[in-house]
């Protein structure tokens, strides 16, 4: 698959079969979240895979009502919760250094991207969940001081095909030449 048939591709699955997704296949998709960048290279994110059913439903019990990702939670395959140790990226010595404190948010997203994309590739279905009680599902998986769960990602085969995804805004809508005022042509 070519990366941007792969980018343009990808959506996000919530039905699953019940064929479960091998250990190979789970540790080539956090190989591909790992080759990720980092701030200083710190690699501050942490990765939780989940197989035990009472913790898959622990982790789904803390989602917020009616969260749609509810259901294809409890029927995945397995659970990764993409965690993060802050107070490392966009820090020196504990400091944060830049205007937004929390820089593992943008580390873990382009791990997290990767992940998705090499599961996507591999023929696997994935959905980023961020709508939870973070410190719920973080007791849920005994996460220690200082380690944040950021997104839980229900992993499995897709059940039915993906859709069409929505249309994008085009470049000129959301890209600026030199300035926010100058305009770029697409």
């Amino acid at each position: 698959m070519e990366l941007m048939d792969a980018i343009r591709g990808r959506r996000s699955i919530r039905r699953f079969t019940e064929q479960p997704v091998t250990h190979d296949e789970i540790k080539e998709i956090l190989d591909a979240a790992r080759q990720a960048p980092s701030w200083a290279n710190t690699q501050a994110w942490e990765f939780v895979v989940v197989r035990d059913r009472a913790r898959i439903e622990a982790i789904a019990g803390s989602y917020v009502e009616k969260n749609p990702a509810t259901k294809c939670t409890l029927s995945a395959s397995a659970v990764i919760v993409a965690c993060a140790r802050s107070g490392v990226s966009g820090c020196y010595g504990g400091k944060d250094l830049t205007k937004f404190p929390h820089w593992f948010m943008f580390d873990l997203g382009m791990a997290v991207q990767n992940l998705c994309l090499r599961a996507h590739e591999m023929g696997l279905g994935t959905v980023v969940v961020g709508l939870l009680d973070h410190t719920a599902c973080s007791k849920a998986i005994a996460l220690p001081e200082g380690v944040e769960s950021v997104v839980v990602i229900p992993i499995g085969r897709p059940a039915v095909a993906a859709k069409e995804g929505p249309p994008r805004k085009p470049l000129g809508e959301i890209c600026h030449l030199d300035s926010f005022d100058g305009r770029f042509i697409d």
